[in-house]
């Protein structure tokens, strides 16, 4: 099939989860002997026109404005509305206002909702209408709507009467690195340091975190590995709380060697969302075998399945007590003590959650969604 993909900033870049996503995808789909064409944004800094057999087009937008997003799917869209693509498959709920577009021309379009964007307090009023207007023609007008989880799937139908499909994201499982970078750099070694790995906004819960991990009575460091730069009010917030605290590192943006240094030796990985998608760095985390603690929003608990332990969102207290345990009951930190998953159930579990969320079979489901839109019938297995 000749396949486009609008909706992501870049790849190959890890600067959020839809651009994992869409890599893992169309990477694989090229493998497989698809022809899969991806719309970059700009780019100033490199320009390149393959990436693993993947075609790169990219679409110039404003470098820095509110408009960036919606002026790149407008232009995106026009782009593909001209080529001979079997399938348009729009990434994430602002770039599916541009479906109506597409259809108006006749083109089979797939949206993939990779969460409820317009819940994030990071979007103003106008931001805010703009992605709800996408969910909206996501719903109404593409072929098919692939969801990441089943909330979302009951939302879409209960909203809209549009049956989505769920197709979750994935897990590459990887070779633990030891800690080299991050010893030189920050002092880290392994088991020495408690994670978290993610944007840096309000609706990932970090307040809570760090609150609970200054109550805490602990050796071990606060690692917070996400942008800092261009710092905003809410960063700005946490840097000052933890000035003069050394045991609470900001590391900024990570990738590569150190970002993989940072799961495989972190003592636990903590994910305290208020809200997720389907959250790509908790899936990571599993890949390199890391124990996990998450906020007990159905998102996370789904995704994990029995795997890591939970605590009641949005409760500070409670982070601190399953924190505490954790601490305190090392061969416990990798299971779920409350749903009584033992240490000698962990791994069978991680093989579960790998085959599960297996990279090659969730690109065979997307690849069957694309015929089916192309043939008008699809059952839902």
């Amino acid at each position: 099939m000749k396949i486009a993909m609008i909706g992501h900033k870049r790849i190959p870049t890890r600067s959020g989860g839809v651009e994992v996503v869409v890599e893992e995808l169309s990477t694989r789909m090229a493998e497989k002997g698809n022809d899969v064409v991806v719309y970059n944004r700009h780019c100033k800094e490199e320009k390149i026109n393959s990436y693993r057999n993947v075609k790169i087009v990219e679409v110039k937008t404003f470098e820095r404005s509110s408009l960036n997003a919606l002026v790149y799917s407008f232009f995106a869209t026009i782009k593909c509305i001209f080529k001979k693509y079997d399938v348009i498959h729009f990434h994430a709920e602002g770039p599916c206002a541009m479906i109506p577009i597409a259809k108006l021309f006749g083109k089979k379009v797939v949206a993939t909702i990779h969460g409820l964007d317009w819940q994030r307090s990071k979007w103003g009023g106008f931001a805010s209408k703009y992605i709800m207007f996408g969910e909206k023609m996501a719903a109404k007008h593409a072929d098919k709507v692939i969801v990441l989880s089943k909330n979302v799937k009951k939302y879409f139908k209960d909203t809209y009467g549009c049956e989505a499909v769920i197709i979750p994201n994935g897990i590459n499982r990887v070779k633990r690195e030891d800690a080299e970078i991050i010893k030189s750099k920050y002092g880290l070694v392994k088991d020495s340091y408690i994670l978290f790995l993610a944007r840096i906004t309000p609706e990932k819960g970090l307040d809570y975190l760090i609150d609970a991990y200054k109550s805490l009575n602990t050796d071990k460091k606060l690692v917070i590995a996400g942008s800092i730069n261009p710092e905003t009010e809410y960063i700005r917030s946490f840097l000052e709380k933890a000035k003069g605290t050394k045991d609470i590192i900001f590391t900024d943006f990570v990738s590569g060697k150190t970002l993989a240094e940072l799961f495989s030796n972190c003592y636990v990985y903590v994910l305290p969302s208020d809200i997720e998608g389907m959250p790509m760095s908790l899936l990571e985390a599993v890949g390199y075998g890391a124990g996990v603690i998450v906020s007990d929003i159905a998102e996370n608990t789904d995704c994990l399945d029995g795997y890591g332990n939970s605590f009641k969102h949005g409760d500070t207290q409670s982070l601190k007590e399953v924190l505490n345990y954790c601490l305190e009951h090392s061969e416990l930190k990798d299971c779920d003590f409350k749903a009584g998953i033992t240490p000698s159930d962990v791994e069978k579990k991680r093989e579960e959650l790998s085959a599960k969320y297996d990279w090659d079979n969730i690109t065979d489901l997307t690849l069957g969604i694309y015929k089916s839109v192309q043939n008008k019938k699809y059952s839902e297995k």
